[in-house]
């Protein structure tokens, strides 16, 4: 299965780093996914769940407070408040 690179981090620490098969993230307009391939990306985030599965399966979550994505060359970037 393919997967691509999450980096979940807040300005106090790194939430998690490690290979995903997917990102659910609730976004400004809507909630919307990411998966290996998805176009190059940046938007804001709003208040709610980030849902992800991890490259052995497991599906995790993180509640936020609001932030930003960015997705560019494989990697997921989330910066979150």
């Amino acid at each position: 299965m393919e997967t691509i690179q999450l980096h979940i981090i807040s300005p106090e620490q790194s939430i998690f780093v490690g290979k995903v098969q997917k990102v659910n993230l609730p976004g400004t307009v809507a909630p919307f996914t990411i998966l290996p391939h998805h176009a190059p990306i940046i938007s804001s985030l709003v208040s709610g769940v980030i849902l992800f599965t991890t490259e052995e399966g497991k599906d995790m979550q993180v509640e936020i407070g609001g932030g930003f994505v960015e997705m560019s060359n494989g990697t997921v970037t989330v910066c979150i408040c």
